[in-house]
């Protein structure tokens, strides 16, 4: 059985560059699942991106049952070895809030510049290593925040890696956009 990683998008849906990456992931030796959290619909402007976001958190609870059904697929279905997360920015966010939702089922986390919880308590719940990206010039997420969440993870005795890219701005990883 080889390892799973869900794959989580961006606030842009399941476009070809979250595709690509699912398929880059295989490539690399593990079962890759990229969800399609707004059910077929992919935005190509920000104000289109922004309703469909707003339109899936506005159910937070189905969200979260989604992405922890995902887990379990891999696990159950897929028999998956061990289990991973990714996501950028919204999915970022998302690959967070999923590690801690279902923590002992998930055994990687990595975020890309989403939103984190800087709660040492919440973040208590993680057993599993967490590798976040952030970039220096990102004004969606300050660098006081990054820092409460390094904060925060060290404080819960999280092993984690925190990596601050200098002058790099929000969605400096999607290589099919204009800050990669």
């Amino acid at each position: 059985p080889l390892p799973g990683v869900v794959v989580i998008q961006e606030w842009w849906g399941l476009n070809d560059n979250i595709e690509a990456m699912a398929r880059r992931l295989a490539a690399e030796g593990y079962s890759a699942l990229a969800l399609d959290l707004y059910q077929g619909q992919v935005a190509t402007t920000p104000d289109e991106a922004m309703g469909l976001m707003r339109d899936v958190m506005a159910s937070e609870t189905a969200l979260t049952d989604n992405l922890t059904q995902a887990v379990a697929y891999l696990t159950d279905e897929v028999g998956a070895s061990r289990i991973g997360v990714i996501g950028w920015c919204f999915g970022g966010m998302w690959s967070l809030r999923t590690a801690l939702a279902v923590p002992d089922a998930v055994d990687a986390a990595v975020l890309y510049y989403g939103r984190p919880v800087t709660d040492p308590d919440q973040l208590a719940a993680l057993t599993m290593p967490v590798l976040a990206h952030f970039g220096g010039a990102d004004s969606s997420i300050p660098a006081d925040t990054v820092a409460a969440f390094a904060a925060g993870l060290e404080e819960a005795g999280v092993p984690h890696s925190v990596q601050i890219y200098a002058g790099a701005p929000h969605a400096f990883a999607n290589a099919s956009g204009q800050a990669y």
